[in-house]
């Protein structure tokens, strides 16, 4: 019989318009000095100003010196506002990258250390900060109901996924309106990113009932409106329904953890400027066919596969890619800046993240390098 464990501690607040409720929310923390971790793009179309102004008093400044990509410098610099202001507590304004950096500033703020001292395992994690709220902006990472974090060390030259269950947020507030501004390519990474979450958990070696339901529900989702999302970012219906699977796939992958796609969306991002969610979504077609043809999991992937309407698992992956033309996504290694021989044994060698080995197919270099070879211009050979 099988044995699972389940755990998910972030309330989810859910629905548009939710978003006037984070007074009623920052109140019941029982908190008095926080800070607004936000994007720039919301500091610049005036959201968070409206919502300092809306908080009574409670949130006393603003940091957005973010970069997409975070760095363990942003995440230092956040902690330091937060011990400069005396905050006692955060709300998240943005996408992942905000989620991300806010979640790590919150903790090492307790800390006399550098995140780059936790990043590089050098040092664990090893109590609470301060309490955080997540309000997403983006359909896609899920890092408010998450205990993980991905942060760059320039230094090193390292990206990396950093966990902790001290990183969850107390409370993520989850409103899709504030979705429709993302532009049309953050709305095809994200919501590419979504997917990758929903197929990882599904195939990864640490999946279980709980996050294949969810992993399911989350991708049928994602086929049936992101392009929709794409084209019309004013339909609601197709907002609300790409957060709603964002969030989902985040109660499956969270459990999980990623898998193949995502070990090699960490150089094609690093090295290769690829965004994280077009980066995943560079191989997940390709991991998919591999894993339904050879691996051990490949009779549940079929079955998956037709559950969703496909023919097949061939099928499903071909969709995948059809997306990814339709919206404007690279699709080939030339096309993401793989032009020799050396840039594809740097990209392959610099994929060999321990989520590799989540996936169900052992994959050598030999193999992956087969993999990427199979994403090459037919008309064109790598020299």
């Amino acid at each position: 019989m099988e044995k699972f464990f389940y755990k998910q501690p972030v309330p989810i607040d859910f629905g548009p318009g939710k978003i006037n409720l984070l007074p009623q929310i920052i109140k019941r923390l029982n908190r008095k000095r926080g800070i607004l971790i936000s994007a720039p793009s919301m500091v610049r179309n005036g959201t968070a100003q409206k919502i300092m102004d809306q908080a009574e008093g409670r949130i006393v400044t603003i940091f957005s010196d973010i970069q997409t990509n975070p760095t363990v410098y942003n995440t230092d610099a956040c902690a330091r506002i937060i011990r400069e202001y005396k905050c006692d507590f955060a709300v998240a304004l943005g996408g992942g990258s905000i989620l991300d950096c806010a979640k790590v500033a919150c903790f090492v703020v307790e800390t006399p250390y550098s995140s780059a001292d936790f990043l590089s395992r050098e040092r664990s994690v090893t109590k609470p900060g301060i309490p955080l709220i997540a309000v997403p902006t983006t359909a896609g990472t899920a890092s408010e109901v998450t205990s993980v974090s991905v942060l760059t060390d320039t230094e090193r030259n390292v990206k990396a996924p950093l966990s902790s269950d001290y990183f969850y947020p107390a409370y993520a507030l989850i409103d899709p309106e504030l979705t429709v501004t993302c532009p049309p390519d953050v709305t095809a990474s994200s919501g590419l990113d979504v997917l990758a979450h929903s197929l990882e958990a599904y195939y990864g070696k640490k999946h279980q009932p709980f996050t294949d339901m969810a992993a399911e529900r989350a991708a049928s989702i994602v086929f049936k409106y992101l392009l929709t999302a794409y084209h019309e970012p004013e339909n609601m219906e197709a907002r609300a329904k790409m957060s709603e699977a964002s969030v989902t796939a985040g109660l499956a992958f969270n459990m999980t953890q990623t898998a193949a796609a995502h070990a090699c969306s960490y150089p094609l991002t690093q090295e290769f400027h690829i965004p994280h969610g077009e980066a995943c979504a560079f191989t997940l077609p390709s991991f998919w066919k591999i894993n339904s043809r050879l691996g051990f999991e490949s009779e549940r992937l079929q079955a998956f596969s037709r559950r969703l309407g496909f023919k097949d698992s061939e099928d499903l992956a071909d969709r995948i890619d059809e997306m990814k033309k339709e919206m404007g996504l690279r699709m080939t290694l030339e096309e993401i800046g793989v032009l020799t021989e050396g840039d594809l044994d740097k990209l392959v060698s610099h994929s060999f993240f321990p989520n590799m080995m989540n996936n169900p197919v052992l994959m050598t270099k030999e193999s992956l390098k087969e993999m990427y070879n199979a994403l090459r211009k037919k008309t064109k050979k790598i020299v």
